[in-house]
């Protein structure tokens, strides 16, 4: 690795949760409400560890940090 280099090597300890942070951070980018609500009760079932919490947020770190693709439309008027 390089001096500049972006990569990291910072593996989440449970790939399953930091799997669903990435969708939860997808679910959010879209507005997709119904996905957000799945995906916090199947969070509130289960009992988090702080390892598990952690994977979470580095799976929606790893997605919030990819630019959105398109803007979004500026429908007002003027």
């Amino acid at each position: 690795m390089g001096i500049f280099s972006r990569k990291s090597n910072d593996t989440p300890s449970n790939p399953e949760m930091a799997e669903l942070g990435r969708e939860y951070a997808i679910a959010k980018r879209h507005g997709d409400r119904k996905a957000m609500g799945r995906i916090n009760r199947q969070i509130g079932e289960s009992g988090m560890s702080d390892s598990d919490r952690a994977s979470f947020q580095q799976g929606r770190e790893s997605y919030d940090s990819i630019p959105p693709a398109y803007s979004k439309r500026n429908n007002r008027r003027r």
